[in-house]
């Protein structure tokens, strides 16, 4: 027989609050960062996202900056106003439309997207190599769940 641990009793120690600390922390520290180039968290994703070139259907980028679909339309249409973003009928299937990063969103991302990298260079100086891989292993598990 297989024991399973009794959920902590205090809101304090149970595992989603945790985890939404810890990513509460993650987020004011990078918004702070980015406040400055004027730029929100959601649309630095975004560029994140777009900058290996590829276009991205506006659902798939909705599920991987975590907004709903309406959200992302409004994140999107402020993106294209600033010229940071195209929307583009996709080559292989005309009613769909593919997301761009223009040269000013590419430069863009060339200048705030280092600070994720320094963020998460500072998280993994705190860990070892094999707690940064289970830890790594454990939330890719949950998340796919």
């Amino acid at each position: 027989m297989v024991e399973t641990a009794m959920p902590p009793e205090r809101l304090e120690d149970q595992l989603a609050y945790l985890i939404a600390g810890v990513n509460r922390q993650f987020e004011e520290e990078l918004r702070e960062k980015l406040r400055p180039q004027g730029v929100p968290i959601e649309q630095s994703r975004v560029l994140g996202l777009l900058a290996d070139g590829q276009g991205r259907p506006m659902t798939e980028l909705a599920e991987q900056v975590f907004v709903e679909p309406p959200t992302l339309t409004k994140i999107i249409d402020r993106m294209v106003a600033q010229s940071l973003v195209i929307r583009a009928p996709d080559p292989n299937d005309r009613r769909r439309v593919l997301i761009y990063a223009t040269r000013r969103g590419q430069a863009l991302w060339e200048k705030i997207g280092g600070y994720a990298t320094e963020q998460q260079k500072r998280v993994l100086d705190r860990l070892s190599p094999a707690d940064l891989a289970r830890l790594t292993e454990i939330l890719r598990g949950l998340i796919a769940e």
